[in-house]
């Protein structure tokens, strides 16, 4: 075996670059989607382990939902992508570039076993730009055709040196082949069919047995004529110790599977529930048609599932004549290779070998795979493919009139070839490209009609995907999914009657449920969906929600295992109300699927609305156990944390906060909860800090602007907190909490009266029955000297809150006044003349007696109001303090110190209201 050149390694690599350094500017398109964007087992949070339990899409083995296919390995090289490059698109393209190069120079030098170099290296040069390439090339999900035939052919190549002098067995070799077979499968299923080439290697081209001397051993095997020859022997141990391995692995890949077939519907695979003769026509009918794909790969699309392909209904049909060309090409070549002895027929039974045994899995003949055609599991056997025509064209230059015209042929060949390769490569851009070139060759598929549907649905463009929904039910009329994206389009569009007339449909569509019986027809999980599409929809209407409840019921009843019914279940039940079977719909679903981190999280919501804020922690840290980075789990347990008062668990919260903000850098919450837990930590300069971050994410954060502004003027700054009022009531003009504190901060600290008393109206505009803005607007009038005004206010407040004691007191103080003056006006106004400092006092007495009494009011919902009130008086000057004492009780240093831990009370309630109530 001749070693492969550095120039012929170049050569390769920059034909391959050539081809493909387009594919680099491709995005995530169809099958993309659910193995890289939705596929959690990328993501490094996820448990290693994780990847050896779940399929090549990332659903758990154990469920019915799961393909089957187990290929850890190549899920393992995305996840090393994500982890460099997360999912920055043309880092897995260029991977996947790299990928065939390496696969080309492998094959070229798997060619050399068997062509000379030349030949060798113009199969690898049509298998390098061969278009039906693409897929498994430009789609990143094609990763997995390209890893499991690296460890392929290197499984093949190792096992060429098995043979020892004298035909003795080099053991090493078997055993690495062994072994890189096992790693080749864990890429991808079919790598284990290298086996069946390494037997036809061993027999007709290691031994180099013919027909006859086959017929010989099987003859003399048979009749019991002697001891076989020693080389015949040392055969047969090699060939059962492969037949061993392949068993054990075979028995290994049941296991994972746990010995169930993944289920496929007739729209995947039409053929595959079809009745005899027809499915067994139409299977057959297939190996003809994937051949035509590598002769001719012009028309080449990316599904070829539903109507795409009509069924062979008839021995008649004209199809059976290309069906029975095939079989009878393939028998001719197989007769003369082993017919005839020589190299020529070794390099065809090889070039069969590759071509066929390799397919055989996807082949629909011994067991019913989810598709009719897919282009990129005809990358390995076009290897036989192209081994065979560059041994041909070797054949046609051995003849002297026709070498000129094969260089011709075999140069247009490969340009023609690149140049569809580049073409097509554009076609994998996006999805909308990518599903509306399918449609230029065929019209007859349902699901690319759909899926162009959803790529312009995903762009938001509703009304032209409806158009393409709606072709799709015309071409493929009971197509449940094709009704239900039209529902769902009429749903985005505002549309309710007719998104619930199409659920229905695709409703009345399904399989019915026989009372009685068990449910066993096999329909597509995401199917069932149209029941919770369908309750989702009206649950929107209060007068429904036991409709749709029954709605989940029913889905469950079809499928006791359909984990999303509970789930959507649960969230009905939480909004009807009933949280004990909430509980229990997630209770189920959990059985369902214990490491499903958002269930858990569903799981403490739940226990939230049952006030048992213990267990709602309790779930979500199991939730947090199971994905550290689940955002919502995060938030939600950092705030119980905060809202529980403990100091203890102040720092997990804040830690949790933090890691939420660096998830979320665009979500003010978190900074602002951040906030928070610093005011309850009294760290007042990083509580300021904390929240005017949030205001700067968010300007005009309703919840952050108040509590800044309470902050200030909780720690005597209330100068501060004006501007800060002043922008919280231009977003929030209606904000009254706001207009109280601003009112009163005017009052108080910047003596205007007429800004406090605009503050106090602005609130009755909003709500006449605001008591506490009513209550202030009483007092600007007392503070104004107008008695009689501040009666009639007090007299008004009073018959709304006629309960309030600190009403009727302030309503006294002033009555009192009045009648103080009329009596003897004329005696205070010479008073006056004779100490005008006992007038100032009075009026600070009085002040302090109309709002001192106010001070005392504790409820929730006036905290506000009564803290300020007071605040207010113990501020204002030296006389007053003296007409305070004057008045009222004189106050020892402890009554006035409980007097401030009662006002900083109140403000702590009220920001703790606001927190809790207010925050947006």
């Amino acid at each position: 075996m001749a070693e492969v050149r550095w120039k012929e390694i170049v050569l390769l690599t920059g034909v391959v670059a050539v081809c493909y350094w387009n594919s680099t500017s491709c995005g995530f398109v169809f099958d993309d989607v659910s193995a890289i964007l939705d596929n959690k087992d990328l993501h490094p949070s996820t448990p290693l382990k994780n990847l050896f339990r779940n399929d090549f899409w990332g659903t758990p083995m154990t469920e019915e939902r799961s393909h089957k296919s187990y290929r850890p390995l190549t899920v393992l090289t995305f996840r090393l992508n994500y982890l460099f490059s997360e999912l920055n698109s043309a880092f897995y393209h260029l991977l996947n570039l790299v990928l065939h190069a390496v696969v080309c120079v492998i094959y070229l030098k798997v060619c050399q076993l068997f062509l000379d170099r030349k030949s060798s290296l113009i199969a690898s040069l049509l298998f390098a730009v061969h278009p039906i390439h693409t897929e498994a090339v430009t789609g990143v999900v094609g990763r997995a055709e390209l890893l499991s035939s690296i460890f392929f052919l290197a499984a093949f190549l190792s096992y060429t040196k098995s043979k020892g002098p004298n035909n003795s067995i080099v053991w090493a070799p078997i055993v690495v082949t062994v072994i890189l077979v096992a790693v080749a499968t864990l890429c991808k299923e079919q790598g284990i069919t290298v086996i069946g080439i390494c037997f036809v290697y061993e027999i007709f081209v290691a031994q180099g047995f013919t027909l006859h001397v086959l017929g010989e051993i099987v003859v003399h095997l048979v009749q019991g004529k002697g001891i076989l020859p020693p080389w015949v022997l040392q055969t047969l141990i090699k060939l059962i110790f492969l037949m061993l391995s392949t068993l054990l692995l075979v028995i290994v890949r049941v296991q994972v599977i746990q010995s169930q077939l993944p289920v496929f519907t007739r729209f995947d695979n039409p053929a595959a529930v079809s009745l005899s003769p027809v499915r067994q026509l139409t299977f057959n009918y297939l190996l003809p048609l994937n051949g035509w794909l590598l002769l001719n790969p012009s028309e080449l699309c990316c599904d070829w599932t539903m109507g795409t392909i009509p069924l062979v209904e008839s021995v008649l049909d004209i199809r059976n004549l290309a069906t029975v060309t095939f079989y009878s090409l393939i028998a001719l070549l197989i007769y003369y290779s082993l017919r005839y002895p020589g190299e020529s027929s070794q390099v065809v039974i090889m070039a069969l070998s590759f071509m066929v045994l390799p397919f055989i899995p996807a082949s629909n003949l011994f067991f019913p795979v989810g598709f009719v055609v897919a282009e990129r599991v005809l990358y390995v056997p076009s290897m036989g493919f192209c081994l065979l025509v560059a041994h041909g064209w070797r054949k046609i230059t051995e003849t002297r009139n026709l070498k000129k015209l094969s260089w011709i042929g075999l140069t247009i060949l490969l340009v023609t070839h690149t140049s569809k390769t580049i073409y097509r490569n554009w076609d994998w851009e996006s999805e909308y490209t990518l599903f509306m070139s399918g449609l230029k060759v065929n019209k007859n598929n349902a699901k690319l009609w759909n899926n162009v549907g959803h790529a312009l649905e995903n762009e938001h463009n509703y009304g032209k995907a409806l158009k393409y929904f709606i072709q799709a039910t015309r071409v493929q009329p009971d197509d449940i999914g094709a009704h239900m994206n039209v529902g769902r389009t009429y749903k985005n569009l505002n549309k309710t009657k007719e998104a619930e007339d199409a659920y229905m449909l695709a409703k009345s569509l399904m399989p019915q449920v026989i009372p009685g019986k068990k449910y066993a027809a096999r329909v597509a999980p995401n199917h069932l969906n149209v029941y919770i599409n369908l309750a989702n929809l009206i649950r929107g209407n209060e007068s429904r929600l036991e409709e749709a409840d029954q709605l989940y019921r029913q889905a469950i009843s079809m499928r006791p295992d359909f984990k999303q019914a509970y789930i959507n279940r649960g969230e009905l039940l939480l909004k009807m109300d009933r949280p004990l079977e909430a509980r229990d719909a997630y209770i189920r679903a959990l059985e369902l699927d214990k490491t499903n981190a958002d269930l858990w999280y569903n799981l403490a919501i739940v226990y939230i609305e049952l006030k048992d804020p213990s267990e709602a922690l309790k779930h979500f840290n199991q939730a947090l156990e199971i994905s550290s980075s689940h955002k919502l789990a995060l938030f939600n347990s950092g705030l119980l944390m905060q809202e529980s008062g403990e100091a203890s668990l102040r720092p997990e919260a804040k830690k949790r906060f933090l890691s939420y903000v660096e998830m979320e850098p665009g979500d003010a919450n978190g900074y602002f909860n951040l906030g928070m837990l610093a005011m309850d930590n009294k760290e007042n300069v990083e509580a300021e800090s904390w929240i005017k971050k949030s205001i700067q994410v968010q300007p005009g954060f309703r919840s952050a602007l108040f509590n800044l502004a309470l902050l200030y003027s909780q720690t005597g700054m209330e100068l501060e907190a004006l501007p800060v009022l002043t922008d919280l009531l231009h977003h929030h003009p209606d904000h009254i909490k706001g207009l109280i504190l601003k009112g009163d901060i005017l009052m108080n600290k910047k003596k205007d009266i007429n800004g406090a008393k605009r503050c106090f109206e602005r609130i009755l505009e909003i709500d006449p029955s605001n008591i506490q803005g009513k209550h202030n607007l009483c007092v600007v009038y007392f503070e104004e000297r107008d008695l009689v005004r501040a009666e009639a206010c007090l007299s008004e407040t009073l018959a709304l809150a006629p309960e309030e004691e600190y009403i009727h007191r302030h309503l006294s103080i002033v009555r009192s006044k009045i009648a103080s003056r009329g009596n003897g006006g004329q005696l205070e106004h010479s008073a006056a003349a004779v100490s005008p400092m006992n007038r100032v006092e009075d009026k600070a007495s009085d002040k302090a007696n109309l709002k001192g009494q106010g001070s005392e009011q504790r409820k929730a919902s006036e905290t506000l109001d009564a803290a300020e009130s007071y605040v207010e008086f113990s501020s204002n000057s030296k006389q007053s303090q003296n007409g305070l004492n004057k008045r009222t009780k004189k106050k020892s240093n402890k009554e006035i110190k409980e007097i401030e831990k009662k006002r900083a009370a109140a403000l702590k309630r009220l920001e703790e209201i606001e927190r809790i109530l207010n925050v947006e």
